[in-house]
């Protein structure tokens, strides 16, 4: 299992286009990485099916803690057939966990910069922002994940992309979990009674 170091900032339009133009100028671009994606927010952990529409292809996931938790992942993960996506949904949905299911469509876009991999991406939920992450070997030790960690933020600061702390995650993804389990409130309330 693979440990993850990710950390992430959310900013506007304004900065998404320099962040962008600076990373085809001085970084490597890694392509467009547009995902349909099946998050399940579990009390400790995050199970995703994603259908990564850009590259044709699909895995499941499974993160060993959620954000706002820590920057560092331990990763468990395996590719699927894109047509499996509606089956694995199904199954995860029929184990109970579909009052935890969210779903949303990422646009996105990769890219490396000093050993950093970058997601610039958009959505929805989050706006404009982007993922920074190093993935380590499984159990690096803490030098490593720290050594990361710090990397990450030396390239988040030279790209001019201030990170999110943890309390800043863990605030933003509560408020979203909130506004999701509201939403879903008011359609089964407003479901007609079959």
């Amino acid at each position: 299992m693979a440990v993850e170091i990710e950390m992430r900032a959310r900013f506007t339009k304004e900065v998404h286009d320099q962040l962008v133009t600076r990373l085809k100028a001085d970084g490597e671009d890694l392509g467009p990485d547009d995902k349909h994606i099946y998050f399940y927010v579990l009390p400790d952990q995050l199970l995703k099916v994603t259908d990564n529409t850009a590259a044709g292809t699909a895995k499941i996931t499974l993160k060993g803690s959620k954000l706002g938790q820590g920057a560092a992942f331990a990763e468990t993960e395996f590719t699927i057939a894109p047509a499996d996506v509606p089956a694995a949904v199904k199954v995860f949905n029929a184990l109970g966990f579909e009052t935890a299911m969210h779903e949303a469509f990422n646009f996105r876009h990769n890219f490396r910069f000093d050993d950093v991999e970058i997601a610039v991406k958009w959505s929805e939920a989050w706006g404009y922002h982007a993922e920074f992450e190093v993935l380590l070997e499984d159990g690096a030790s803490g030098a490593a994940r720290a050594k990361a960690e710090t990397k990450i933020t030396d390239v988040a600061t030279t790209l001019g992309v201030t990170l999110m702390t943890e309390q800043e995650l863990a605030d933003f993804t509560a408020a979203f979990e909130a506004a999701e389990q509201e939403r879903k409130e008011r359609e089964q309330q407003a479901a007609p009674i079959r």
